[in-house]
């Protein structure tokens, strides 16, 4: 009775580790998250910093036509008025003149000296009239390029428009992206997730006799003595007789999974703290651990697993799960774990 309910507590399934596990993952997936969306950030901000500089050159253009057309203005003005007082000086000539005339006509005053002064006026306005043409001409000319500026002002202020479109337009499709990003990954995380189940499910119930591999979370853990012998590397009847048992379920399990699904089994090596004497096939339990992990690889390659779905990794020493330096502690560290992750 005794041996049946200690039996039946080692084989009461552990949830905790699995909510930890699983919840680790999701915060992988959301530092994936983070991670793309901080790229995306970055390639935003370099085309935004791109389009001020481009941004600030047009408003210095701009800020140098409008300081040209200030002065053309200037300029027009101080021109308009020396037409007026032009026309007003040319009034005044004329007036003075028909008065002359006037005089003349009526008899009164000296002929020659009222003639004089009318040749001499007559004079006079021409030359206002010559000085008059010649401004109108410069107002003209002003006035065309004037005209020229508010046409490269307005160019300018098209162009800037079109640049502030083209952002709002590039922030709206990054915002999509990335939404459209989230859902993506949301989703294969989902399918990969139910895959795992089922794989998982399978191996529980082809592996749920063995009392030396236990179900951690989301990895299958094998112990050392199930597979190896004590400090080899070479499957034993055992261990291939398990090894051929994890093939057929992954095998099958992977016919079910979409292609476009990037999944692999990751096969991790896990040793003692124990050092080895540096005089026998493996210098250290670096190299133990990796050896082991690479030789369940090659075997499941042999039973048809395919190659790029397959990861060996050796941990060594350095990730116990069991603390202390008990013969107890050291056979749980002496591993290997299974996860069926996504590349």
């Amino acid at each position: 009775m005794g041996l049946a309910r200690n039996k039946r507590r080692e084989r009461t399934v552990d949830y905790w580790p699995g909510f930890v596990d699983a919840l680790s993952t999701l915060l992988m997936s959301i530092m994936f998250l983070l991670t793309v969306f901080v790229i995306g950030q970055f390639i935003l901000s370099r085309e935004i910093t791109g389009r001020d500089e481009v941004l600030n050159r047009l408003n210095s253009q701009v800020n140098e036509l409008t300081q040209l057309l200030a002065l053309e203005k200037g300029g027009k003005q101080d021109l308009e008025d020396s037409v007026a007082n032009l026309q007003s000086s040319l009034a005044t000539a004329e007036s003075e003149r028909s008065r002359l005339q006037a005089l003349l006509d009526a008899g009164s005053g000296n002929s020659q000296a009222a003639q004089q002064r009318i040749g001499t006026l007559t004079q006079q306005l021409d030359e206002q009239k010559q000085t008059s043409t010649r401004a109108l001409s410069q107002v003209d000319l002003l006035n065309q390029q004037i005209a020229a500026l508010r046409n490269q002002i307005a160019a300018v202020e098209a162009a800037l428009q079109a640049s502030e479109a083209k952002d709002d337009s590039s922030q709206v499709k990054i915002a999509d992206l990335g939404r459209r990003l989230n859902v993506a990954l949301a989703q294969r995380v989902q399918e990969l997730n139910r895959y795992r189940s089922d794989f998982f499910g399978r191996l529980r119930e082809i592996l749920s006799d063995r009392d030396n591999i236990r179900i951690v979370g989301d990895r299958f853990v094998f112990q050392s003595e199930v597979l190896f012998p004590s400090g080899g590397a070479d499957l034993n009847a055992d261990g291939q007789t398990e090894m051929a048992k994890l093939a057929a379920a992954l095998i099958d399990v992977a016919k079910e999974i979409p292609p476009e699904i990037n999944w692999v089994l990751r096969v991790d090596g896990h040793t003692d703290n124990v050092p080895l004497s540096g005089t026998g096939r493996y210098a250290d339990n670096w190299a133990l651990s990796s050896a082991r992990a690479i030789a369940v690889v090659k075997y499941l390659i042999g039973q048809g697993v395919p190659a790029d779905r397959l990861v060996a990794a050796g941990f060594g020493e350095f990730q116990p799960i069991a603390p202390g330096d008990t013969p107890e502690a050291h056979a749980t560290n002496r591993r290997i774990e299974l996860k069926l992750t996504e590349k």
